[in-house]
């Protein structure tokens, strides 16, 4: 089966307006499906495309790159002959899949693209890890692209679920519910996303298998294995770290403040943050994990204000976080997916929603921030905020709070303090919860299978 991404809308718009004048560098974690896209545009919006795998290429592929980038009429002829494929000026694409594993390639682009004969796309995860980068220089002729997991839209159409999406849209805009019937539907929707995830093969196994969720689960889990094989291969100054720290993501989200604690990683006096600047970059510029810093005064640049000493880590993918939190046995049984679909497990269901909206958050493109204010004769948070969104204006900044509940009976506590205290910041509070969307006094409450369109 083939899922649509949006991604090739993008690529469709780079090939219009570069007119051959950039490289598109399509950075993702591994297996989300950014060779298949590149492929796929290649095929259909080409005379003729090459694919250039470094995992797998020849030596006088390599070789190539050494050697003739200085008669470029011989590196073409080389590449043709090799993947006997025809090139045609101004009518292929030439992509260079998994760049990382082959920098060379990568510091070529500015001469290629220069020569402006064919189209250039890169795709590559782990892309600026020191290791990869230290002795090239990077071509300032690259666009860059980052691509997600499959999003709930995309999920749903993979499903062939289009006119129930239109209609959540719809409603959505009207600031109007679904008719009881369609938001149980959306909402047994939403829950099979959460537990299938985005990633591509994930979703085939599911949908090929007749809706099996152990057959998605299958394919998770080796998705999981090549996380761990690439965390192995990162530098020997921070592996250990950062397999501590990935391991450690369920339990993480599974406490009350959520934010990692590195204690529970290493039991030294010495463990502090500037300790793991290395291995919190390394995950998250791997795609690997969604990181979520707190911001001490939601103003004009979250970033600007961020407190690098106070961070959460989500799983890049809900559906990757629901196999590494159980057991093969736990879901073997089917009676784990059963019980979440229902609604009915005993965990804290809150760890699934909250990662699953930090998702949907960077799948549009934004960093992820948090805000919390603690009470020290309390000695706990009297003020906790899951999500800062802004409308990135400069001149009428807005902060838009979003609170994530996986219940049905909740309190709006922090909410109010947080809308008492940056009155004038506030665009619109948002709880994003099981129930119906409703607007009450000034907040808006959106069901989860509708956080994509806010």
């Amino acid at each position: 089966m083939e899922i649509q991404r949006k991604a090739y809308n993008r690529l469709v718009k780079w090939k219009k307006e570069s007119n051959g004048k950039s490289a598109l560098l399509i950075e993702g974690a591994r297996r989300i499906g950014k060779s298949t896209v590149a492929e796929r545009f290649g095929e259909r919006e080409y005379k003729s495309y090459i694919l250039v795998d470094f995992n797998k290429a020849s030596k006088k592929v390599r070789d190539n790159f050494e050697t003739n980038l200085n008669n470029l009429d011989i590196f073409f002829q080389v590449l043709s002959l090799e993947y006997n494929k025809p090139l045609f000026k101004r009518e292929s694409l030439i992509i260079f899949d998994e760049i990382q594993k082959f920098p060379k390639a990568r510091e070529s682009i500015k001469y290629l693209v220069a020569d402006g004969r064919y189209d250039f796309i890169e795709t590559g995860s782990l892309i600026s890890i020191k290791e990869n980068v230290d002795d090239i220089t990077i071509p300032s002729e690259e666009e860059k692209l980052k691509m997600f997991p499959c999003d709930f839209e995309e999920f749903a159409r993979a499903l062939g679920e289009d006119v129930l999406l239109e209609y959540i849209g719809k409603c959505f805009a009207e600031k109007k519910p679904l008719e009881d019937h369609f938001h149980k539907r959306a909402t047994r929707l939403f829950r099979e996303y959460m537990l299938v995830g985005g990633m591509p093969q994930s979703i085939v196994a599911y949908v090929e298998n007749n809706r099996d969720f152990s057959k998605s689960d299958k394919e998770k889990r080796k998705i999981l294995d090549l996380y761990r094989d690439d965390i192995r291969k990162a530098s020997k100054r921070y592996n250990s770290k950062v397999s501590a720290i990935f391991e450690n993501i369920p339990g993480y989200l599974s406490t009350h403040e959520k934010k990692i604690v590195l204690t529970e990683i290493d039991k030294s006096n010495a463990a502090t943050f500037s300790k793991y600047d290395e291995p919190l970059f390394w995950l998250d510029d791997s795609m690997i994990c969604n990181l979520c810093y707190k911001c001490d005064d939601p103003n004009v640049g979250f970033a600007l204000n961020k407190n690098d000493s106070l961070v959460k880590c989500y799983l890049c993918d809900t559906g990757l976080l629901v196999s590494l939190a159980f057991s093969e046995n736990e879901i073997a049984s089917n009676q784990l997916y059963k019980a979440i679909m229902e609604g009915k497990i005993s965990l804290n269901e809150g760890m699934l929603h909250e990662n699953m909206i930090a998702q949907m958050i960077r799948a549009k493109g934004r960093k992820l921030f948090f805000y919390t204010e603690y009470d020290a004769a309390k000695h706990r948070n009297s003020m906790e905020i899951d999500f800062l969104i802004s409308n990135e204006s400069k001149v009428n900044f807005k902060v838009f709070p979003v609170e994530v509940k996986s219940s049905k009976n909740y309190t709006t506590t922090s909410l109010g303090k947080f809308k008492d205290k940056f009155k004038k910041r506030i665009g619109e509070s948002i709880i994003i919860h099981p129930k119906q969307f409703a607007v009450d006094d000034g907040v808006m409450k959106v069901p989860s299978y509708m956080a994509w369109c806010i």
